[in-house]
């Protein structure tokens, strides 16, 4: 680990960045050149005080979770993501991983997208970043780890994590749950680990889930129209749409209300409602 070359290369990236770049208003009266520390601290929901440590070559070594937050706040790409962790004395994380790399493209994208609620997902559905509105839509992915980072594991083996959806349309998300990972299996090949364990301990967990894997459908979720069980705003009406990165490995979820229902009215009141209770009333944790 070498702090110093780490709070040096932070600063640098720091320089680059306008505050347009990710989403932040720039202001006629700013004296450095590119984010301040504070900024990059907010976007990556560190502390001031330790995002400081850092840049001036101190601090506790940071962790994977907390490299990953920094490598999107700067908007890296993959060789400086993979520098980042170098110099923090950490392993790079495995793609598909909660920590996984985001495209610079799709962050830059998400935060252009203040008022409406939004996520970087991989082929797995575990969540990789969301904004405010989707935490205040679905909740907090953030602290899923290991096998449970994916929702589709949890659907599955969980009953709690079906509330977010009205009973009668569980059988609905279970089929296109299934036969979408089905596809993102197909397309990573059989060599790779990471899915097939997943499909392997999902048979193992779930008699549901094996007799649906048994019938070989294949679907790739492009776009839906959703039914969402907010503990607070009631049943949400939604259009969820996705964009695929070229590999298909990850996708930018956003949703939008739809037409004719109440569901613009409850947009409006995400972000004053916030992600407030959202944790116990889906069972999430």
């Amino acid at each position: 680990m070498d702090l110093h070359e780490l709070g040096a290369f932070l600063k640098s990236r720091r320089d680059r960045i306008r505050p347009s770049d990710v989403g932040l208003p720039g202001g006629p009266r700013r004296r450095v050149p590119g984010l301040r520390r504070d900024e990059v601290a907010h976007l990556a929901g560190a502390s001031v005080e330790y995002y400081t440590e850092l840049e001036q070559g101190s601090g506790a070594q940071p962790s994977e979770q907390m490299l990953a937050a920094f490598a999107r706040a700067l908007r890296l790409d993959l060789d400086e993501r993979n520098h980042l962790y170098h110099l923090a004395g950490r392993p790079v994380p495995p793609a598909g991983s909660a920590a996984s790399h985001v495209h610079p493209g799709m962050l830059d994208l998400m935060s252009r997208m203040p008022h409406t609620p939004a996520m970087v997902v991989t082929d797995l559905h575990v969540a990789l970043v969301q904004n405010s509105l989707a935490r205040a839509l679905i909740g907090d992915e953030s602290a899923y780890t290991g096998r449970r980072a994916s929702l589709v594991y949890r659907w599955f083996t969980e009953p709690a994590e079906r509330r977010i959806y009205p009973e009668a349309d569980h059988d609905y998300h279970a089929h296109a749950f299934t036969a979408d990972l089905r596809a993102a299996v197909a397309r990573r090949g059989s060599q790779d680990e990471e899915a097939r364990h997943l499909v392997d301990d999902l048979i193992k967990a779930s008699t549901e889930f094996a007799e649906l894997w048994a019938a070989h459908d294949v679907a790739v979720r492009r776009n839906d129209r959703k039914r969402i069980v907010h503990p607070t705003l009631g049943t949400i009406e939604v259009n969820c749409l996705s964009l695929f990165s070229e590999d298909g490995r990850q996708r930018l979820l956003w949703f939008t209300p739809a037409v004719g229902t109440p569901a613009v009215e409850q947009f409006e009141l995400l972000s004053v409602i916030g992600t407030q209770d959202l944790t116990p009333e889906y069972g999430r944790g």
